[in-house]
């Protein structure tokens, strides 16, 4: 049957960022779809009911509370899975973010923190991870991007710059490690998590951003996951190198920051 196709009974994840929001939408699903998780994150309070979710599940959870901004740290989660649960099959690139900013008040010191937040973590995470991905027999890899590394707005520079970066850095990783290894990514709308918590309590700011978006609402967490684990599961098995759009449709950005001419 097709749904045996999204299972991934037996296999091992990782997932960065999984404290909440996409993250944890993603550590739970990938779960409910039978695999191992480990999750990472700052606060270990987030990642604890994260785990319990993997649990009710009835699969095992591995919480690694962790500063993820340092490559370090994120490259040691893959050894982390493979000493835990004895392989590792699935990564999930999520952690990222820039604060948005006016172009003259993005540094480059900004610039360069953006791109090793949302790229060179998921690209120490992907690297310690693919010995282990061989030895199980290949695996997929599923980065998280955005909608902005597609599209142009203001305020947007670092953050989308390095989604961009993160996009392409997909493709090319894709082709470095084809066939054993897929590698895939996600571009992301406007979904409702943390960092949207002031639009999402602010009728004007929301109704606003509904409108604009082609299916007429912000996503959930739970869309995301969804997509995530079609690209981590046997279904997505003739895919690599793609960027998945979760984005509602939108083909401009759908928040105005109302930054002003200079």
């Amino acid at each position: 049957m097709i749904w045996d196709r999204f299972r991934i009974e037996g296999r091992v994840a990782v997932v960065t960022g999984a404290g909440r929001g996409i993250g944890a939408a993603t550590a739970v699903a990938l779960a409910e779809a039978g695999a191992d998780v480990v999750i990472s994150a700052r606060t270990e309070e987030q990642l604890s009911k994260v785990a319990a979710g993997i649990e009710a599940a009835g699969r095992r959870a591995l919480v690694v509370p962790s500063d993820l901004s340092d490559p370090d740290a994120a490259a040691a989660l893959a050894a982390r899975a493979a000493e835990a649960f004895g392989r590792l099959d699935i990564v999930v690139n999520n952690m990222g973010g820039a604060m948005p900013a006016a172009f003259l008040d993005t540094s480059p010191r900004q610039l360069e923190n953006a791109f090793q937040f949302n790229v060179s973590t998921a690209h120490a995470l992907t690297r310690a991870a693919v010995p282990h991905l061989l030895e199980a027999g290949g695996g997929s890899i599923v980065n998280i991007s955005s909608v902005m590394g597609r599209i142009a707005g203001r305020g947007y520079l670092a953050y989308g710059s390095a989604k961009a970066a993160l996009a392409h850095y997909t493709r090319l990783a894709a082709f470095d490690l084809a066939p054993r290894v897929r590698v895939n990514a996600i571009a992301v709308g406007s979904v409702a998590t943390s960092a949207l918590d002031i639009v999402m309590t602010n009728d004007e700011l929301r109704t606003e951003m509904e409108r604009k978006t082609p299916l007429g609402r912000v996503g959930d967490p739970e869309d995301v996951a969804a997509a995530v684990l079609y690209l981590a599961s046997p279904a997505s098995a003739y895919v690599t190198g793609s960027v998945l759009r979760v984005d509602g449709g939108i083909e401009t950005p759908n928040l105005d920051l109302r930054l002003e001419d200079l």
